[in-house]
């Protein structure tokens, strides 16, 4: 039997001694129907939630929001952007346990109904990135759980077997949802401290006139430990038109590392959630909720598309957002070096010949290249040719005439290639007037040299 508002509300003095209760009002959300919740107005202005367990089941849920609450110190809430609940106190009413914190505001805006753009669904995501940047120390302190990646993948694993093994899952899913748990590429990624799972349902907003809603308070805080951020953003599969750019916002404000798989893994959280239903289900030995979860993933099954569940690119960021953190780097003195062996392909045969087969003048650097040299530079003027566009009908070339990949070393502007080095000809007397490219040769071998002595190789 459901429990009154004013008998909630009564209930508050118990958890906080001296509270001078003045009015009652029900509770319209964090509800669905596994708790009877209150708020309870005090003289002095204040206003406390009550969240009394209808179950055993919730009751644990209030017991590990309790702690998480808890773990949050004042440190902790302070490196966040916005509201967390304020543990008041616990209590019991009648024979269930309550739990009493104070009342967050703002309104809630359901999945479905977040825009795009500006407003809600960059602020969800700039939320969430902060979350995520929260000290792993702060849930190790409180003894709260602490996964890694191959920890998160052995759940996943194991929770996919318990739902297969109740024979409601269609053959299509548990196939896809085993080749994702195999798939190496979806596990590599940094954890974090998550609530183990957000909803739409879990950011409170306030208006602002300018930017649009802005999320001030975050609720549900129950799971929070450290593992997948993923999980937390498996709820934008029911925000069609959010989804885009919360992850950009999620993206442009965290500090952590570029992760090509959160999207994937994501989506795979969002499709367990069914599977988790489907095993409670089966363990509570509640038919109908079996039967619901089981409708759920037929609809599932039906409804994928052709996509597979799989990193489709090694790295997602693209070329400007790779210059973008270069042009951060400072630039010290060390930038300014120049390191390189100022080629970017060698033959170590050709840097060190054998002594018996260099002339005597070749190996004091001051001869001319030897024929085979020469052969090389004539080779290179022609790709200087061909890559600049000369006009003698190279437009087209015919299968016949198709070469091997050239080496560019010897093309100036090509990265590690040295200046002046192009276009050389057989002249003795033009290759007598350059003489940087003694220089470079001879930087090469001292180079290689102190390459092939080095303890490291």
């Amino acid at each position: 039997m459901a429990r009154s508002s004013f008998t909630l509300a009564a209930a508050v003095t118990a958890a906080l001694p001296g509270a001078e209760v003045v009015g009652a009002r029900a509770l319209t959300s964090d509800g669905d129907g596994r708790f009877d919740s209150a708020v309870a107005t005090l003289a002095d202005g204040r206003e406390l939630a009550i969240r009394a367990a209808g179950d055993d089941a919730a009751a644990r849920e209030l017991a590990e929001e309790s702690l998480a609450l808890r773990a949050l110190t004042a440190g902790a809430r302070e490196m966040l952007p916005f509201q967390a609940p304020t543990y008041v106190g616990e209590t019991q009413v009648g024979t269930a346990s309550a739990l009493v914190t104070e009342l967050l505001p703002g309104f809630q805006i359901d999945a479905a109904d977040i825009p795009a753009g500006r407003g809600a669904a960059m602020s969800i995501g700039a939320a969430t990135a902060a979350l995520h940047a929260l000290p792993a120390s702060v849930v190790r302190s409180a003894g709260l759980t602490v996964r890694d990646a191959a920890g998160v993948r052995k759940d996943i694993e194991d929770l996919v077997d318990r739902a297969a093994a109740t024979g409601r899952v269609p053959a299509r899913l548990t196939v896809r949802w085993r080749e994702a748990a195999g798939d190496d590429d979806l596990w590599r990624f940094e954890t974090a401290v998550t609530l183990g799972g957000m909803q739409a349902s879990s950011f409170l907003f306030e208006d602002d006139p300018d930017e649009g809603p802005q999320v001030i308070g975050v609720l549900g805080w129950r799971g929070l430990s450290v593992g997948d951020p993923a999980e937390d953003l498996g709820w934008l599969s029911g925000a069609p038109d959010a989804a885009n750019d919360v992850h950009a916002a999620y993206a442009e404000t965290s500090s952590r590392a570029t992760d090509d798989a959160l999207r994937v893994r994501a989506r795979l959280h969002a499709e367990l959630e069914f599977a988790r239903w489907l095993v409670h289900g089966a363990e509570m030995r509640r038919p109908d909720i079996v039967d619901d979860a089981a409708a759920l993933l037929e609809s599932l099954a039906d409804g994928l598309r052709s996509d597979d569940l799989r990193v489709t690119a090694a790295y997602t960021g693209g070329v400007d957002s790779a210059l973008d953190v270069l042009d951060r780097v400072p630039d010290t003195a060390a930038t300014a070096i120049d390191t390189s062996m100022q080629t970017d392909a060698y033959r170590a045969s050709d840097l060190w010949p054998d002594e018996d087969d260099v002339p005597s003048a070749g190996r004091d650097g001051a001869d001319a290249p030897a024929d085979g040299a020469a052969d090389d530079d004539r080779g290179a003027t022609d790709a200087v040719d061909a890559a600049g566009g000369r006009d003698d009908g190279a437009a087209g070339v015919s299968g016949d005439e198709e070469q091997e990949t050239q080496d560019l070393t010897e093309i100036s502007g090509v990265r590690g290639s040295s200046p002046g080095s192009s276009r050389r000809t057989p002249d003795r007397q033009a290759d007598a007037d350059i003489a940087p490219e003694d220089e470079a040769q001879r930087a090469a071998r001292a180079a290689l040299q102190r390459w092939t002595s080095s303890s490291s190789e």
